[in-house]
């Protein structure tokens, strides 16, 4: 079982994993609502390194980034549901709206983000703010596609949806 650390910790915990020949993976998200397409990312995404860090983005952040209303769950509830999840090591709250900062600080092999950052058919991939640092000192990105038919906003949709009870 993860931990919730600060960045302060996640900088010490990363070094000493790096002292031990072990690699760190970097996600970072709003994980709003916890549903088995997250499990599934979280897995993938684990696989690619020694340990999985997770950046949960705050209360204000989600807010800014997502809209009135949400988030539906209070980070700091986020973050523990996050780090009881067996693939994930560590969890670090931030409050930023990019995870550029967390990148520069624990400066992971693997950076890991969704699909959503590709390059769709229809035109350009959506902007990877994080990709440049990870690219700078020589870490490596990866997008990992979600699992179809699962996301945070669907689910909300479909509660919306529900009759009165």
């Amino acid at each position: 079982m993860g931990e919730i650390v600060t960045l302060e910790q996640a900088v010490l915990a990363a070094s000493d994993l790096r002292e031990r020949g072990g690699s760190l993976v970097l996600t970072n998200g709003h994980f709003d609502l916890l549903h088995v397409g997250h499990l599934d990312y979280l897995e993938r995404a684990r696989a690619l390194g020694s340990a999985l860090f997770v950046g949960v983005n705050g209360d204000g952040s989600t807010r800014r980034l997502k809209g009135p209303g949400r988030p539906l769950v209070p980070a700091a509830e986020r973050a523990r549901l996050l780090a009881a999840l067996a693939p994930v090591s560590a969890c670090i709250i931030f409050e930023e709206d990019t995870a550029s900062g967390l990148v520069v600080a624990l400066r992971p092999e693997v950076y890991v983000k969704g699909g959503d950052y590709a390059a769709p058919p229809e035109g350009p991939a959506k902007p990877l703010p994080e990709r440049a640092p990870v690219v700078a000192y020589g870490g490596r990105v990866v997008l990992l596609d979600y699992l179809p038919g699962h996301s945070t906003s669907a689910l909300i949709a479909r509660v919306c949806a529900l009759p009165e009870a």
